[in-house]
This record gives C-alpha cells, structure tokens and sequence, in this order.
C-alpha cells in the first residue's frame, strides 16, 4: 500500500504517501485512522489553514510524544509562507507541548521553492512548492514531487541493444544517459481548477473535486468534475485521485464517477468517498 488517505470537504483532509513518508494536510482523524503509522509520517505539507486541513496536527504531534512508538525520528512541517492562522496553530501547539520528546522542526515555504527529501549519487528527490487559487485571504500552495532519473541520450537511441551494452560497460552508464526530473506527483491543495501546466507532465494527480454539480458551485474557490476532467484530457497523467468531496453527493458519486470514467478512459480514475478510508 503506497497511499492512504482520508477527505470529506468542510470535516477533513489528509493524504499519507508511503514511498516518502509525507502526510499532506493533517485533517482530524489523522492519528486515529493512520494508527501506528503515525510513526512513519517524516514530513508534513499544509496546502492552508483552514481547520479541516490542520485541526489533526495536536492530536498527531501529542500521540507521537506520548504513546509507544519511535520518538527518535524528527518531524518536519512546511506551510505557506505568512499564513498567520498556521503560524497561531502551531504556536499553540508548541506551547501546550513544551516536553516534546522528538525534534519538531517548522519551515515556512514560498512559491517555488524546493525541498530536498533525498539527494544521494543514484537519486534525489524533492517537493516544490506553487501557489494555488483558494479564497483571497488565506495563502494556499499545491506541491509536487519530483524525481531524478535518467534516459539514454537522443545520439544514442538508434544503437542496437548489444551495442548500448557494450557502451554502458566500456564507458559507463554515465555516458550514454543523461539525468532529468520526472514529476511523479501532484498534490491540490483546496483550490479552483489548477493550471494545465502545473499538471499535464506529472504522472499521479491529486486534485479536490468538492463539486460534482457545477451548479452547486456558489464561489470560484473549489473545483468541479466537469473542469477536472476536461483539464486532464491530453496530459501525460496516469492516475486520477479525487478528493474533498462534498458529503452531499454520497449516495450517487459512484453512478456519476462512472459517467466521467469513460471520457478519460487512458487516465486511471480513483476518488476517496467521504466517510471512507482510501487505500491505493
């Protein structure tokens, strides 16, 4: 299991990517459902402050601090650069939390910016921040994942099998690959529709969909199926997660999810159900 993940819209939001130990959001329930894997979490990412998205971190820190589990591992937390409700949030946290028995580390992140999970010789890894529409007061951010990886030089694509290998051993791999970064990951945040070029190279794609009426959309600040699934037409996007879903629709979302499955039928379509724990 690489992802599991737990999002109704206006109760909470959070999504735990194994492969990097990386909790997005931190909505309530966090600690209850992810259980000892709590322990496992080494970064947090906070798209915003609004409490659905953050109201899981005192339970998450204080249970890291109090029950059975590892406690020598850091906890490092990035958000939005002067979001002041966070910055509170975490004050408090801190405050009420003074014995904490792990190194709890803070980062404010601005648009753009890189945060290095892994650089070693073979691989590196990192997340970069970019911004998001939400509402006009409150500083949201989007992340992606990238990774390194390398791909045989465009001189060298018309060899033989046997001649690339030869190559490769009398040369090394170096020599007839070059490096590049692959976007293996995309996660919303609460917004409107992302842009097309924020999304169309990576590979899986986190985007909320509160809406699955474009009717029942008041304020230009969520995204509606309808959007999603034309945005993604065209893209080199292989999975389609779906959440922030609103609980008004949860009686029919399976019949309307097979409508739009059919217009993306090359895109992997998943979507988390409010009320139901998602495992990919």
């Amino acid at each position: 299991m690489n992802i599991i993940g737990y999002s109704k819209a206006l109760y909470t939001t959070w999504i735990y990517y194994s492969p990097e130990r990386i909790l997005f959001d931190a909505g309530e329930c966090v600690s209850t459902l992810m259980n000892n894997k709590v322990y496992a979490i080494k970064h947090i990412f906070l798209s915003h402050g609004h409490v659905d998205h953050i109201s899981g971190l005192w339970s998450l820190i204080n249970t890291r601090n109090n029950a059975m589990g590892d406690r020598g591992k850091d906890l490092n937390i990035y958000y939005p650069k002067g979001n002041k409700g966070i910055e509170e949030y975490l004050s408090f946290i801190q405050k009420v939390n003074s014995d904490l028995r792990f190194n709890l580390k803070i980062f404010p992140v601005e648009d753009g910016e890189e945060v290095v999970l892994r650089n070693s010789k073979q691989n590196k890894k990192f997340v970069k921040a970019f911004r998001v529409k939400h509402t006009q007061s409150e500083k949201s951010l989007g992340f992606h994942i990238f990774e390194e990886r390398k791909r045989l030089k465009e001189k060298f694509k018309n060899l033989s099998q046997e001649e690339i290998t030869e190559l490769a051993r009398t040369k090394g791999s170096d020599f007839i690959t070059t490096k590049y970064y692959s976007k293996i990951l995309t996660f919303s945040g609460d917004t409107y529709l992302l842009k097309k070029s924020d999304i169309e190279d990576t590979e899986i794609l986190f985007h909320e969909c509160t809406f699955l009426n474009k009717e029942d959309r008041k304020y230009n600040n969520h995204a509606t199926i309808e959007d999603i699934v034309e945005l993604v037409k065209g893209t080199k996007i292989k999975k389609l997660i779906l959440y922030h879903i609103s609980g008004r629709y949860a009686r029919k979302i399976d019949r309307v999810m097979a409508e739009y499955k059919n217009q993306i039928e090359e895109i992997e379509l998943y979507y988390i159900k409010p009320d139901k724990l998602f495992k990919l």
